[in-house]
């Protein structure tokens, strides 16, 4: 029995690949969410060895419902959630998967996994995931023919594919729009020429490198969170270089950059009506309607029209966000 937790975004491959699997190999399949019809649809024609079931994973006695009858469990729900999945894992003796970064919370429970002989495979995503296991693979194999590692560059990222490919920024959300606002949010690590270097949030994305993708063209380059912490993990401590990148087309890292420049990822400043006054104070309370928008514009030459637009995608992305976190 393998349970399944979130059909969001991120699980639609994997519940596509896990139907054809279960069915393959007469193994039985349950998907867990909040939104029924959201799994249904992604599980498609019914059969009798996949089950949609609704949960709220915050429930405890749903949630432990539903690991007690499995053998393996994949959490795909945001990476907050995946502790309370393991904790029941634990008590009831079950394997675990999850796509996400190990935190501290999930460090905790080594100890306990390895007590009860349990297998809990953390990051095994794209990145991270894929990139760990290629990495670990060519590693391998120079060592093997007695090579010696002084550097260290892996680049992942999820690109566009060409014939998807219709915006400025070449650039689609596959995944909770949320992680792509806070993507660079923890800042970024990495091993320089012998050196640590550290760079905060707003120097992630000014910080970037050029890369050339063989049959695909240049791309840019900006640091993944902490590197160095894997240096040791690939038997890399001795390398003068070390340094894991998100690749991402150069015209979203302009993008992006403006973005960022303008404080429009910041959700820790609001805007307090209780402290405007004057022409602020009935700004903020009136409306905006053409008339103003074309009295702005002659006052601030135009700019207002494009603050305007900006706020309705701002609009339409929260909107978005909204819906997908509904969605699980």
């Amino acid at each position: 029995m393998i349970v399944v937790f979130g059909a969001g975004k991120s699980a639609t491959a994997l519940i596509s690949y896990l139907r054809n699997v279960a069915i393959e190999k007469n193994w039985k399949l349950i998907v867990a969410d909040t939104n029924l019809e959201t799994i249904e649809a992604k599980l498609g024609t019914p059969h009798n060895l996949l089950q949609a079931v609704a949960c709220d994973v915050t429930d405890a006695a749903q949630r432990a419902a539903i690991i007690q009858v499995a053998d393996v469990v994949i959490s795909l729900m945001p990476p907050q959630l995946h502790f309370l999945i393991a904790q029941d894992c634990i008590t009831f003796s079950k394997h675990l998967l999850t796509a996400s970064y190990v935190d501290d919370n999930m460090r905790s429970l080594a100890d306990a996994a390895k007590a009860k002989e349990l297998l809990f495979l953390c990051e095994m995503g794209l990145d991270p995931g894929i990139d760990h296991m290629s990495a670990m693979e060519m590693i391998h194999r120079i060592q093997a023919k007695g090579g010696r590692i002084t550097g260290f560059y892996s680049h992942c990222g999820g690109l566009v594919a060409p014939e998807s490919d219709d915006n400025p920024w070449h650039y689609k959300i596959s995944w909770n729009p949320k992680n792509v606002v806070d993507a660079g949010k923890a800042g970024a690590r990495f091993w320089k020429n012998g050196q640590l270097v550290e760079l905060p949030y707003e120097q992630v994305f000014e910080q970037t490198q050029h890369v050339t993708v063989a049959g695909l063209g240049s791309f840019t380059a900006y640091s993944n969170r902490d590197s160095v912490s894997y240096m040791s993990l690939y038997g890399l401590t001795h390398a003068n270089n070390f340094v894991r990148t998100t690749l991402r087309y150069s015209d979203f890292i302009v993008g992006w950059r403006h973005v960022l420049q303008k404080g429009l990822t910041n959700n820790t400043v609001q805007l307090n009506k209780h402290q405007l006054t004057g022409l602020g104070l009935y700004l903020y309370n009136t409306p905006a309607t053409q008339e103003s928008v074309d009295w702005y514009n002659d006052i601030f030459d135009g700019k207002a029209e494009q603050a305007l637009a900006l706020i309705n995608t701002i609009n339409e992305l929260q909107t978005t966000i909204e819906q997908t976190i509904a969605e699980g």
